[in-house]
């Protein structure tokens, strides 16, 4: 066995920063439907004309040529309009560099991968943490012919990011590409052009504190009145004072609706975002906010009840809850959940288990839940895992961000702190471990729960990997060795014992005596029985 890799210290997870809210638009009439496609439509076409001279920018833009792009939009909207308009370019601009970074960072993961393998003999076997090279003639070839694939799409992809060149869809790639493929997503050429239209219809005011109800530009009062300030272009359809209109429906908010409606009274800031979900046919209007952070609890502090530890798989939760010396106490569980479908669907589900999962731990009375800090971002390459096709997509329908960010937010309102522990050996050492020890007569426990008791174990610091009970008689040859030790090559085997309390000998306690932390000098001549083939002591020399 190789050196195992530094395994970092856990942390609690910072809470979250916003809120965003949402609420449906009832009972609308065919004049606010029109009202609000032509809104849309016209503030749409502005933002499209201003994302093409961001990207056309590039890495020459400044914050004068923010001012003037801004300056020649206010004729056509307004100055709120205007830079409500640029912020949100700014901010897809910057979206698609980061994306175009990652994509560099994933080309050149899959060239040293391929490099490496093709450098190998053909039929090479693999080392430990290092692949071999590839089993056939033929795929050597085909795998060469990838690689120059490859180094060309990244001397490209680092031209454009150098020149700053980004490459944005407003609507969505995926929706771009549907178009030449209508048949195989059920839809028409009139319903997918109206998809279309709406995906790239721009609605949205960010908030200022001060101004009437937090928003000049789309305005809620407290009692769900909405109203909008009109582009300049579309004033003649006002219908209240000072070119606003306003819409017959009513709304409420029904989580954190208190929260919001404080806020408003305030003439606090609050940003909203208007839009069509074109498969139901329904309005929305989304509100967010900032919130203060919330102060981060010492991890000592958020242990002190015990944890929690959930190791995150394809289609469940498995949870085990843990008392503050370790010991997995009750029986474990699992919160299933389905991330097939769309992506509003995969979300409601994630919730959903994490819900559940909120709730069983306020009910235990634990403060802490322990997750593992994943990112499989340098993992889904398909050089690095090759035919296993399934594995990959595994790996990649896995929320890990969206799950500790959805579990940071939900635990928030919970005071339940989220501890972030390294992933490093939680499910081998798990099941090593853990696993066998678990199981019972009536309950076989599973790899993935045998994983959460190693995540719950490294976030309170304890050792993941454990020794089993020493002997029952005095001498090893009558009750033969310990099974479950450490091999002869684990590094760390010679270190000295973890000062467990609690009394061992009926005269000197746990890590007490003179040689507590050296395990050699409580033996006889030679090595520890426990890490040796077992040795006779020598005979006495004296007559």
């Amino acid at each position: 066995m190789g050196e195992l890799r530094s395994i970092a210290a856990p942390f609690v997870a910072s809470g979250p920063s916003g809120v965003a809210v949402r609420a449906r638009l009832k009972q609308l009439t065919p004049g606010d439907e029109k009202v609000l496609s032509l809104v849309g439509g016209h503030l749409g076409s502005l933002a499209s004309k201003d994302l093409k001279a961001r990207c056309r920018d590039g890495t020459e833009h400044c914050g004068n040529t923010w001012a003037g792009r801004k300056r020649e939009l206010t004729p056509l909207s307004s100055s709120r309009w205007a830079g409500s308009i640029t912020k949100a370019t700014h901010d897809q601009w910057a979206l698609a560099h980061r994306c175009q970074t990652a994509h560099v960072q994933n080309l050149e993961a899959g060239i040293r991968t391929l490099t490496h393998r093709l450098s190998q003999p053909i039929g090479q076997k693999g080392a430990r943490g290092a692949p071999g090279g590839y089993r056939s003639q033929r795929e050597w070839h085909a795998k060469s012919r990838r690689l120059r694939v490859l180094e060309d799409r990244l001397a490209a992809a680092r031209a454009d990011r150098e020149a700053g060149i980004v490459h944005v869809v407003r609507g969505g790639k995926h929706l771009a590409r549907t178009r030449h493929h209508l048949d195989e997503a059920g839809l028409t050429e009139s319903g997918w052009r109206g998809r279309w239209e709406a995906e790239r219809w721009f609605c949205q005011a960010d908030g200022e504190s001060g101004k009437r109800y937090g928003n000049e530009t789309i305005r809620i009062s407290p009692d769900g009145e909405v109203s909008i300030k009109l582009p300049a272009p579309l004033a003649h359809l006002a219908n209240a004072p000072h070119g606003r209109y306003v819409l017959a429906c009513r709304i409420t908010f029904a989580h954190r609706g208190s929260e919001w409606a404080d806020r408003v009274a305030a003439n606090r800031a609050v940003a909203y975002r208007i839009h069509l979900d074109t498969g139901r046919g329904r309005w929305y209007v989304t509100a967010a906010w900032q919130i203060p952070p919330t102060l981060t609890l010492r991890i000592e502090t958020a242990l002190a009840h015990g944890v929690i530890g959930v190791d995150m798989n394809a289609d469940h939760l498995a949870a085990w809850r843990l008392d503050i010396h370790g010991n997995p106490i009750g029986v474990p569980r699992r919160f299933f959940y389905d991330l097939t479908g769309t992506a509003e669907h995969r979300d409601a589900q994630v919730r959903h288990a994490l819900t559940r999962l909120l709730h069983w731990a306020r009910t235990c009375g634990v403060k802490a839940i322990a997750v593992e800090d994943l990112d499989f971002g340098a993992d889904k390459t398909r050089e690095k895992h090759g035919r296993r096709k399934r594995f990959r997509q595994l790996i990649s329908g896995m929320p890990t961000g969206k799950l500790r960010a959805r579990l940071a937010s939900m635990a928030d309102q919970t005071a339940i702190a989220v501890i972030a522990v390294d992933p490093a050996y939680t499910s081998r050492w798990g099941a090593q471990h853990w696993q066998k020890p678990l199981t019972s007569t009536t309950r076989k426990t599973t790899r993935h729960e045998a994983a959460a008791v190693a995540i719950g174990r490294r976030a309170q610091g304890h050792p993941i990997r454990r020794r089993t009970a020493p002997p029952p008689h005095d001498r090893s040859d009558r009750a033969g060795h310990r099974t479950v030790q450490a091999g002869p090559g684990v590094p760390g085997r010679e270190g000295t014992r973890p000062r467990i309390p609690g009394p061992r000998t009926r005269s000197v306690g746990a890590g007490r005596g003179a040689n507590a932390g050296n395990q050699n000098a409580q033996h006889r001549p030679g090595r520890s029985a426990e890490h040796e083939s077992w040795q006779q002591d020598p005979l006495p020399l004296s007559p």
